[in-house]
């Protein structure tokens, strides 16, 4: 079967729809890709040198830093004609927060701010692959367990020989209800709807499987709703009560949630969320055409709102909400350490390989960007990129409220891509 292109709209696209990556790197796609049209996991990223240092808190306007990416952010923004940015990088010798833009695309509305939340997508699963890997820890789950042993309630045929380990690989070979227009088709005419996990699955189940477990790479988020399951299985709670004890509460992450099933809220503050087109006009490809893409810039044709859409129907593998403070937290504990014991933390590192045909890698619900390890996220609405160079100490967010530019492009991964190579000196 043919891998979509990790570079062509980024990882987390899957969440959405398609295949691309998981968030922005090839993961799942539609509406939301692994790294973006110009994958941050490409082989233009520069090689990370050696650093060392703590991190001391530099004021956003007065550092050459701040200065250097400013100049990158603020054209891209034109360019790609998203209303808020918000961008957080920490290096050895400064951290450096800054928003961009207004909260709505009203000429006169609030300023986006720093502490703003933002809906994370694929990142999400980044979460849900640790909470797995925890109970690997501690003795309840292997990765090389087929999955039917954790959820012995699901009898399906297309289930026997897929582990545990190929879900969060993305090579079970289970195709991704996201990518089914009869879905994008209700997200489209139900926005409101709460999605239980066993739909998600179901729907999934019932198509043919893309290839036998363990013989390709596919992004889908089917594999990682049935993730999310053996984890609530074992832990005898909800899912976000899992998030909450098992990384939120030890990372003092006071801005980050799994929201419930039934919520479309939005922690305050927060700006709102658009997209052209709807869920399955971008099933295929979020590109307008030539006409509507002048009649974007000229300003006839506005983005859609899509801020209130219940985001369950991407649960364990995209539902989740975060601020640039929070991530910053999260992706280092994630990259660096803290959340798993480290012989299993290396063995996630090391399980990150190629995956596609433009030098992103995947592997244990993490995503490489040249340098740089994390995840990125898509869903109507925002897109969302966290990287973390373990060389350089060196840490990326970039949050923002529109989910693919006129032409296409993953609004977060194209930010992405120019800042890692401003940050990150070979």
């Amino acid at each position: 079967m043919k891998q979509t292109d990790p570079s062509a709209h980024g990882l987390t696209r899957a969440v959405h729809r398609r295949t691309l990556l998981v968030g922005g790197l090839a993961l799942a796609a539609t509406a939301g890709g692994l790294v973006g049209c110009s994958s941050a996991a490409d082989s233009q990223f520069p090689t990370a040198a050696d650093a060392d240092g703590a991190t001391p808190t530099v004021a956003a306007t007065d550092s050459e830093l701040g200065r250097t990416l400013t100049a990158i952010i603020e054209p891209l923004m034109s360019e790609l004609m998203v209303p808020g940015v918000v961008v957080a990088v920490r290096t050895p010798e400064e951290t450096w927060r800054q928003a961009f833009g207004r909260r709505t695309l009203a000429t006169d509305a609030e300023p986006v701010t720093v502490d703003d939340h933002f809906r994370i997508g694929s990142n999400t699963k980044t979460m849900t692959g640790t909470c797995v890997l925890q109970l690997v820890d501690e003795g309840i789950v292997e990765l090389e367990d087929p999955i039917q042993k954790h959820l012995p309630q699901l009898s399906d045929a297309k289930l026997r020989g897929v582990t545990v380990a190929q879900l969060l690989d993305m090579r079970s070979g289970l195709h991704s209800y996201t990518e089914l227009r009869s879905f994008n088709e209700i997200l489209d005419s139900d926005p409101a709807r709460a999605w239980r996990p066993q739909e998600l699955v179901a729907l999934g189940l019932a198509e043919k499987i893309d290839f036998p477990p363990g013989q390709d790479w596919h992004y889908s988020n089917t594999n990682t709703v049935l993730a999310g399951m053996i984890v609530e299985h074992h832990d005898q709670r909800l899912l976000e009560q899992s998030f909450q004890a098992r990384i939120f509460d030890k990372l003092a992450l006071r801005n980050t949630l799994l929201p419930a099933k039934n919520s479309a809220a939005i922690r305050e503050p927060h700006p709102r969320g658009y997209m052209y087109g709807t869920n399955v006009s971008t099933l295929d490809d979020p590109t307008l055409s030539k006409a509507d893409q002048q009649r974007a810039r000229s300003g006839k044709l506005k983005p859609g709102d899509y801020t209130d859409t219940n985001p369950s129907w991407g649960w364990a593998a995209g539902a989740g909400i975060s601020t640039a403070a929070d991530l910053t937290t999260y992706v280092e504990a994630l990259i660096g350490g803290g959340l798993l014991s480290p012989e299993l933390q290396q063995r996630r590192l090391d399980s990150v390989v190629p995956v596609g045909n433009a030098g992103a890698g995947y592997g244990l619900a993490l995503a490489r960007f040249g340098p740089m390890l994390g995840h990125d996220g898509s869903l109507p609405g925002f897109t969302s990129f966290m990287a973390h160079d373990p060389k350089t100490s060196t840490t990326l967010i970039v949050l923002t409220t529109l989910q693919s530019s006129p032409d296409g492009k993953m609004v977060a991964n194209e930010i992405a891509r120019p800042l890692i190579g401003a940050i990150i000196t070979s």
